[in-house]
Protein backbone atom coordinates (compact mmCIF):
# COMPACT_ATOMS: atom_id res chain seq x y z
CA UNK A 1 0.00 0.00 0.00
CA UNK A 2 0.90 3.73 -0.38
CA UNK A 3 0.36 6.75 1.16
CA UNK A 4 -3.04 6.86 -0.05
CA UNK A 5 -4.64 4.50 1.28
CA UNK A 6 -3.76 5.47 4.75
CA UNK A 7 -6.26 8.19 4.20
CA UNK A 8 -9.60 6.17 3.74
CA UNK A 9 -9.61 4.43 7.01
CA UNK A 10 -12.13 2.14 7.69
CA UNK A 11 -13.48 2.76 4.34
CA UNK A 12 -10.80 1.48 2.18
CA UNK A 13 -12.51 -1.31 1.06
CA UNK A 14 -15.83 0.82 -0.34
CA UNK A 15 -13.35 4.03 -1.28
CA UNK A 16 -11.21 1.54 -3.80
CA UNK A 17 -13.72 0.34 -5.82
CA UNK A 18 -12.80 2.70 -8.81
CA UNK A 19 -9.18 1.74 -8.69
CA UNK A 20 -9.60 -2.46 -8.49
CA UNK A 21 -8.29 -4.10 -11.36
CA UNK A 22 -10.77 -5.25 -14.11
CA UNK A 23 -7.90 -6.87 -16.00
CA UNK A 24 -8.10 -10.76 -16.94
CA UNK A 25 -5.14 -12.50 -15.93
CA UNK A 26 -5.10 -14.51 -18.90
CA UNK A 27 -5.18 -11.74 -21.03
CA UNK A 28 -2.45 -10.25 -18.83
CA UNK A 29 -0.61 -13.17 -18.92
CA UNK A 30 -0.68 -13.51 -23.14
CA UNK A 31 0.27 -9.87 -23.08
CA UNK A 32 3.25 -9.98 -20.90
CA UNK A 33 4.59 -13.24 -22.30
CA UNK A 34 4.81 -11.04 -25.91
CA UNK A 35 6.27 -8.51 -24.13
CA UNK A 36 8.84 -10.15 -21.89
CA UNK A 37 9.42 -12.25 -24.97
CA UNK A 38 11.17 -9.03 -26.80
CA UNK A 39 13.01 -7.96 -23.59
CA UNK A 40 14.98 -10.89 -23.12
CA UNK A 41 17.69 -12.45 -25.66
CA UNK A 42 16.00 -15.07 -28.41
CA UNK A 43 17.81 -17.90 -26.71
CA UNK A 44 16.32 -17.20 -23.42
CA UNK A 45 12.50 -19.00 -24.43
CA UNK A 46 10.75 -16.44 -21.39
CA UNK A 47 7.62 -17.97 -20.24
CA UNK A 48 4.97 -16.73 -18.15
CA UNK A 49 4.29 -19.12 -15.75
CA UNK A 50 1.66 -17.54 -13.90
CA UNK A 51 0.04 -14.11 -13.42
CA UNK A 52 -2.13 -13.06 -10.23
CA UNK A 53 -3.79 -10.16 -9.04
CA UNK A 54 -3.64 -9.41 -4.96
CA UNK A 55 -6.75 -8.89 -3.26
CA UNK A 56 -6.67 -5.37 -3.56
CA UNK A 57 -4.86 -3.00 -5.55
CA UNK A 58 -3.50 0.93 -4.10
CA UNK A 59 -4.77 4.23 -5.85
CA UNK A 60 -1.11 4.97 -6.58
CA UNK A 61 -0.35 2.22 -8.90
CA UNK A 62 -1.88 -1.12 -10.18
CA UNK A 63 0.26 -4.22 -8.91
CA UNK A 64 0.37 -7.85 -10.59
CA UNK A 65 1.92 -10.69 -9.34
CA UNK A 66 3.48 -12.71 -11.86
CA UNK A 67 6.35 -16.20 -12.23
CA UNK A 68 8.22 -16.26 -15.35
CA UNK A 69 11.11 -18.42 -16.31
CA UNK A 70 13.94 -17.63 -18.79
CA UNK A 71 17.29 -19.38 -19.51
CA UNK A 72 19.86 -17.09 -18.75
CA UNK A 73 23.83 -18.20 -18.70
CA UNK A 74 22.86 -21.63 -19.69
CA UNK A 75 20.89 -21.84 -16.94
CA UNK A 76 16.67 -22.27 -16.56
CA UNK A 77 15.79 -20.12 -13.73
CA UNK A 78 12.04 -19.20 -12.29
CA UNK A 79 11.54 -15.42 -11.32
CA UNK A 80 9.04 -14.25 -8.87
CA UNK A 81 8.25 -10.69 -10.31
CA UNK A 82 6.15 -7.37 -9.54
CA UNK A 83 4.62 -5.61 -12.34
CA UNK A 84 3.69 -1.63 -11.26
CA UNK A 85 1.03 -0.08 -13.74
CA UNK A 86 0.13 3.65 -14.13
CA UNK A 87 -3.02 3.76 -13.10
CA UNK A 88 -5.78 4.97 -16.01
CA UNK A 89 -7.01 8.42 -15.49
CA UNK A 90 -10.53 7.42 -15.69
CA UNK A 91 -10.03 6.66 -12.36
CA UNK A 92 -9.90 9.96 -11.05
CA UNK A 93 -6.40 9.85 -9.75
CA UNK A 94 -5.25 10.92 -6.45
CA UNK A 95 -1.64 12.84 -8.04
CA UNK A 96 -1.88 14.38 -11.52
CA UNK A 97 1.01 12.33 -12.62
CA UNK A 98 2.41 9.08 -12.26
CA UNK A 99 5.77 8.75 -13.63
CA UNK A 100 6.82 5.15 -13.27
CA UNK A 101 10.42 5.59 -15.14
CA UNK A 102 11.53 7.51 -12.24
CA UNK A 103 10.48 5.20 -9.63
CA UNK A 104 11.89 2.60 -11.26
CA UNK A 105 15.44 4.84 -11.82
CA UNK A 106 15.00 5.94 -8.39
CA UNK A 107 14.68 1.84 -7.12
CA UNK A 108 17.73 1.27 -9.24
CA UNK A 109 20.13 4.38 -8.30
CA UNK A 110 19.50 3.52 -4.17
CA UNK A 111 19.79 -0.37 -5.25
CA UNK A 112 23.49 0.66 -6.48
CA UNK A 113 24.59 3.09 -4.24
CA UNK A 114 23.32 2.07 -0.73
CA UNK A 115 23.23 -0.90 1.28
CA UNK A 116 18.80 -0.27 1.05
CA UNK A 117 17.27 -3.40 0.73
CA UNK A 118 15.04 -2.63 -2.59
CA UNK A 119 14.01 -5.19 -4.94
CA UNK A 120 15.57 -5.27 -7.52
CA UNK A 121 14.30 -3.90 -10.79
CA UNK A 122 14.53 -5.36 -13.93
CA UNK A 123 12.38 -3.54 -16.72
CA UNK A 124 11.03 0.17 -17.47
CA UNK A 125 8.14 0.35 -19.80
CA UNK A 126 7.40 3.19 -20.89
CA UNK A 127 5.09 2.33 -24.27
CA UNK A 128 1.67 1.90 -22.70
CA UNK A 129 0.87 -0.40 -25.49
CA UNK A 130 1.25 -3.33 -24.30
CA UNK A 131 -0.97 -3.38 -21.14
CA UNK A 132 -2.44 -0.06 -21.89
CA UNK A 133 -0.43 1.99 -19.38
CA UNK A 134 3.39 2.41 -18.64
CA UNK A 135 4.81 0.24 -16.02
CA UNK A 136 7.82 -1.56 -14.41
CA UNK A 137 8.84 -4.68 -13.51
CA UNK A 138 10.59 -5.71 -10.24
CA UNK A 139 11.67 -8.86 -7.79
CA UNK A 140 9.10 -9.81 -5.55
CA UNK A 141 10.68 -10.42 -1.85
CA UNK A 142 8.82 -11.87 0.46
CA UNK A 143 7.82 -10.73 4.23
CA UNK A 144 5.29 -8.88 5.99
CA UNK A 145 3.93 -5.46 6.48
CA UNK A 146 2.64 -3.07 9.29
CA UNK A 147 -1.23 -3.27 8.18
CA UNK A 148 -2.71 -0.08 7.63
CA UNK A 149 -6.40 -1.28 7.22
CA UNK A 150 -7.07 -2.01 10.03
CA UNK A 151 -4.00 0.09 11.04
CA UNK A 152 -1.45 -2.01 12.89
CA UNK A 153 -1.64 -0.52 16.22
CA UNK A 154 -5.69 -1.70 16.50
CA UNK A 155 -4.21 -5.13 16.55
CA UNK A 156 -1.64 -6.95 14.50
CA UNK A 157 1.55 -9.14 14.28
CA UNK A 158 3.31 -5.60 15.30
CA UNK A 159 0.83 -4.47 18.25
CA UNK A 160 1.17 -8.54 19.27
CA UNK A 161 5.23 -8.60 19.50
CA UNK A 162 7.28 -7.99 22.73
CA UNK A 163 8.59 -4.30 23.08
CA UNK A 164 11.93 -5.07 22.56
CA UNK A 165 10.66 -6.78 18.77
CA UNK A 166 9.18 -3.45 18.28
CA UNK A 167 12.27 -1.54 19.09
CA UNK A 168 14.56 -3.55 16.55
CA UNK A 169 11.88 -2.75 13.49
CA UNK A 170 11.63 0.91 14.65
CA UNK A 171 15.82 1.36 15.12
CA UNK A 172 15.95 -0.88 11.99
CA UNK A 173 13.42 1.46 9.88
CA UNK A 174 15.33 4.78 11.19
CA UNK A 175 18.41 2.90 9.57
CA UNK A 176 16.45 2.60 6.79
CA UNK A 177 16.77 6.53 6.93
CA UNK A 178 19.53 6.96 7.74
CA UNK A 179 21.18 4.88 4.65
CA UNK A 180 19.23 7.00 2.47
CA UNK A 181 20.24 10.05 3.50
CA UNK A 182 23.87 9.68 3.41
CA UNK A 183 24.47 8.66 -0.50
CA UNK A 184 27.01 10.92 -1.33
CA UNK A 185 26.04 13.82 -3.70
CA UNK A 186 22.77 12.94 -3.93
CA UNK A 187 21.95 16.46 -6.45
CA UNK A 188 23.81 14.44 -8.45
CA UNK A 189 23.31 11.02 -8.72
CA UNK A 190 19.23 11.98 -8.38
CA UNK A 191 19.29 14.95 -10.45
CA UNK A 192 16.57 13.78 -12.43
CA UNK A 193 14.57 14.45 -9.24
CA UNK A 194 15.54 17.78 -9.19
CA UNK A 195 12.62 20.53 -9.40
CA UNK A 196 12.60 23.82 -11.15
CA UNK A 197 14.68 26.64 -10.21
CA UNK A 198 15.68 24.00 -7.24
CA UNK A 199 19.02 25.99 -5.30
CA UNK A 200 21.49 23.53 -4.02
CA UNK A 201 20.99 23.91 -0.35
CA UNK A 202 18.23 22.01 1.61
CA UNK A 203 16.19 24.90 2.05
CA UNK A 204 16.65 25.89 -1.76
CA UNK A 205 15.05 22.49 -2.30
CA UNK A 206 12.26 22.38 0.33
CA UNK A 207 11.03 25.87 -0.93
CA UNK A 208 10.53 24.15 -4.25
CA UNK A 209 8.83 20.81 -2.83
CA UNK A 210 6.61 23.51 -0.99
CA UNK A 211 5.50 25.37 -4.13
CA UNK A 212 4.82 21.84 -5.40
CA UNK A 213 2.82 21.16 -2.93
CA UNK A 214 0.67 24.16 -3.43
CA UNK A 215 0.36 23.40 -6.89
CA UNK A 216 -0.80 19.75 -6.40
CA UNK A 217 -3.54 21.34 -3.58
CA UNK A 218 -4.98 23.75 -6.57
CA UNK A 219 -4.94 20.70 -9.05
CA UNK A 220 -6.86 18.12 -6.55
CA UNK A 221 -9.55 20.84 -5.70
CA UNK A 222 -9.87 21.95 -9.48
CA UNK A 223 -12.68 19.60 -9.64
CA UNK A 224 -14.33 20.11 -5.94
CA UNK A 225 -14.43 21.70 -2.79
CA UNK A 226 -11.49 23.13 -1.13
CA UNK A 227 -10.09 23.17 2.22
CA UNK A 228 -10.17 26.65 4.45
CA UNK A 229 -7.50 24.86 6.80
CA UNK A 230 -5.10 23.25 4.49
CA UNK A 231 -5.14 27.14 3.11
CA UNK A 232 -4.12 28.16 6.12
CA UNK A 233 -1.77 25.46 6.43
CA UNK A 234 0.38 26.37 3.33
CA UNK A 235 0.46 30.01 4.53
CA UNK A 236 1.82 29.14 7.69
CA UNK A 237 4.57 27.28 6.16
CA UNK A 238 5.38 29.64 3.51
CA UNK A 239 5.50 32.13 6.01
CA UNK A 240 8.04 29.83 8.64
CA UNK A 241 10.18 28.10 6.38
CA UNK A 242 13.39 27.41 8.51
CA UNK A 243 16.49 28.15 7.18
CA UNK A 244 19.27 25.09 6.14
CA UNK A 245 21.98 25.60 4.19
CA UNK A 246 23.25 22.26 4.61
CA UNK A 247 23.16 20.00 1.19
CA UNK A 248 19.50 18.21 0.29
CA UNK A 249 19.82 14.62 0.64
CA UNK A 250 17.52 12.01 -1.11
CA UNK A 251 14.27 11.80 1.18
CA UNK A 252 12.21 8.40 0.37
CA UNK A 253 9.03 10.34 0.70
CA UNK A 254 6.74 7.72 1.62
CA UNK A 255 8.87 7.19 4.76
CA UNK A 256 7.03 4.82 6.90
CA UNK A 257 7.02 1.21 8.14
CA UNK A 258 3.75 0.65 6.19
CA UNK A 259 5.97 0.93 2.83
CA UNK A 260 8.73 -1.66 4.34
CA UNK A 261 8.51 -5.42 4.43
CA UNK A 262 9.71 -7.20 7.25
CA UNK A 263 11.05 -10.60 8.36
CA UNK A 264 11.90 -11.08 12.02
CA UNK A 265 11.54 -7.29 12.13
CA UNK A 266 14.02 -7.12 9.92
CA UNK A 267 13.66 -4.30 6.51
CA UNK A 268 14.09 -6.79 3.48
CA UNK A 269 12.46 -4.40 1.36
CA UNK A 270 11.76 -0.57 1.32
CA UNK A 271 9.01 0.06 -1.63
CA UNK A 272 6.77 3.04 -2.74
CA UNK A 273 9.47 5.55 -4.44
CA UNK A 274 6.40 7.62 -6.03
CA UNK A 275 6.67 10.88 -3.70
CA UNK A 276 11.02 10.65 -3.73
CA UNK A 277 12.49 14.21 -4.29
CA UNK A 278 15.42 16.16 -3.12
CA UNK A 279 15.18 17.55 0.56
CA UNK A 280 15.83 18.00 4.15
CA UNK A 281 16.24 15.05 5.68
CA UNK A 282 13.53 15.83 8.14
CA UNK A 283 11.26 15.49 5.72
CA UNK A 284 11.10 11.80 5.89
CA UNK A 285 12.13 12.01 9.78
CA UNK A 286 9.09 13.60 10.55
CA UNK A 287 6.68 11.82 7.74
CA UNK A 288 7.97 8.46 9.71
CA UNK A 289 6.80 9.73 13.42
CA UNK A 290 3.65 11.38 11.91
CA UNK A 291 2.20 8.46 10.09
CA UNK A 292 2.56 6.32 13.81
CA UNK A 293 1.09 10.04 15.21
CA UNK A 294 -1.87 9.65 12.99
CA UNK A 295 -2.56 5.89 14.02
CA UNK A 296 -2.30 6.09 17.62
CA UNK A 297 -3.98 9.43 17.71
CA UNK A 298 -7.12 6.94 15.67
CA UNK A 299 -6.56 4.58 18.30
CA UNK A 300 -7.53 7.12 20.99
CA UNK A 301 -10.68 8.32 19.49
CA UNK A 302 -11.49 4.48 18.85
CA UNK A 303 -10.75 3.92 23.17
CA UNK A 304 -7.85 1.45 22.01
CA UNK A 305 -4.69 1.58 24.00
CA UNK A 306 -2.23 1.66 20.71
CA UNK A 307 1.31 1.49 20.79
CA UNK A 308 2.23 4.63 23.07
CA UNK A 309 5.62 3.64 23.15
CA UNK A 310 6.20 3.02 19.61
CA UNK A 311 7.77 5.61 17.11
CA UNK A 312 8.37 8.05 19.43
CA UNK A 313 9.38 11.86 18.22
CA UNK A 314 12.31 11.70 20.83
CA UNK A 315 12.99 8.11 20.41
CA UNK A 316 13.35 8.09 16.28
CA UNK A 317 15.34 11.50 16.31
CA UNK A 318 17.60 10.47 19.11
CA UNK A 319 18.26 7.13 17.16
CA UNK A 320 18.76 9.11 13.68
CA UNK A 321 21.26 11.45 15.25
CA UNK A 322 23.17 8.33 16.59
CA UNK A 323 23.79 6.53 12.78
CA UNK A 324 24.38 9.66 11.45
CA UNK A 325 25.63 11.80 13.44
CA UNK A 326 22.95 14.66 12.68
CA UNK A 327 20.67 16.03 14.80
CA UNK A 328 17.34 16.70 13.23
CA UNK A 329 15.81 20.18 14.04
CA UNK A 330 12.80 22.33 13.47
CA UNK A 331 10.69 18.93 13.74
CA UNK A 332 7.69 20.61 14.34
CA UNK A 333 8.00 22.29 11.47
CA UNK A 334 8.55 19.46 9.67
CA UNK A 335 5.35 17.76 11.30
CA UNK A 336 3.04 20.27 10.46
CA UNK A 337 4.63 19.94 6.99
CA UNK A 338 3.92 16.12 7.10
CA UNK A 339 0.34 16.45 8.28
CA UNK A 340 -0.32 18.96 5.60
CA UNK A 341 0.86 16.81 2.70
CA UNK A 342 -1.25 13.87 4.46
CA UNK A 343 -4.28 16.14 4.76
CA UNK A 344 -3.83 17.16 0.95
CA UNK A 345 -4.00 13.45 0.04
CA UNK A 346 -7.04 12.55 2.24
CA UNK A 347 -9.05 15.42 0.97
CA UNK A 348 -8.15 14.38 -2.51
CA UNK A 349 -9.17 10.56 -1.38
CA UNK A 350 -12.67 11.81 0.41
CA UNK A 351 -12.93 14.57 -3.19
CA UNK A 352 -13.01 10.83 -4.73
CA UNK A 353 -15.23 8.77 -3.00
CA UNK A 354 -17.58 11.81 -3.19
CA UNK A 355 -17.09 11.85 -7.01
CA UNK A 356 -18.14 7.88 -7.11
CA UNK A 357 -20.65 8.34 -4.93
CA UNK A 358 -19.31 6.55 -1.70
CA UNK A 359 -19.67 9.53 0.70
CA UNK A 360 -21.20 12.93 0.59
CA UNK A 361 -19.83 16.40 0.96
CA UNK A 362 -19.91 17.50 4.50
CA UNK A 363 -21.48 20.95 5.41
CA UNK A 364 -17.51 21.99 6.27
CA UNK A 365 -14.85 20.59 3.82
CA UNK A 366 -12.52 20.63 6.33
CA UNK A 367 -14.15 17.62 7.71
CA UNK A 368 -12.93 15.86 5.41
CA UNK A 369 -9.58 15.71 6.55
CA UNK A 370 -9.72 12.57 9.10
CA UNK A 371 -6.97 14.70 11.20
CA UNK A 372 -8.43 17.73 11.34
CA UNK A 373 -8.17 18.46 14.70
CA UNK A 374 -3.77 17.11 14.93
CA UNK A 375 -3.25 19.67 11.72
CA UNK A 376 -5.06 22.52 13.65
CA UNK A 377 -3.03 22.04 16.70
CA UNK A 378 -0.09 21.46 15.42
CA UNK A 379 -0.64 25.02 13.57
CA UNK A 380 -1.30 26.74 16.95
CA UNK A 381 2.12 24.78 18.31
CA UNK A 382 -0.40 23.01 20.92
CA UNK A 383 -0.34 19.23 19.27
CA UNK A 384 2.85 17.86 21.02
CA UNK A 385 1.89 19.23 24.39
CA UNK A 386 -0.97 16.85 24.54
CA UNK A 387 0.82 13.73 22.96
CA UNK A 388 1.91 11.31 26.26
Amino acid sequence: MSATEIAEGDNHAEFSRPSESRRDPEQLRDALQTWLAGRLPADADPQILEVRLPDANGMSSETVLLDAEWTEDGTRRVHELVARIEPGASSMPIFPSYDMGTQFDVMKAVGDLSDVPVPTAYWSEPDPTPLGAPFFVMQRIEGVVPPDVMPYNFGSWLSEATPEQRRTLQDASVGVLAALHAIPDAAENFGFLHLHDAGPTAEDAFRAHLARQRGYYGWATSDGPRSPLIERALDWLEANVPADPSPAVLCWGDSRIGNIMFRDFTPVAVLDWEMAALGPREMDVAWMIFLHRFFEDLAAVAGLPGLPDFMRRDDVAATYADLTGYTAENLDYYSVYAALRHATIMFRVQSRAIAFGHATLPDDPDDMIMHRKTLEDMIDGTYWARVP
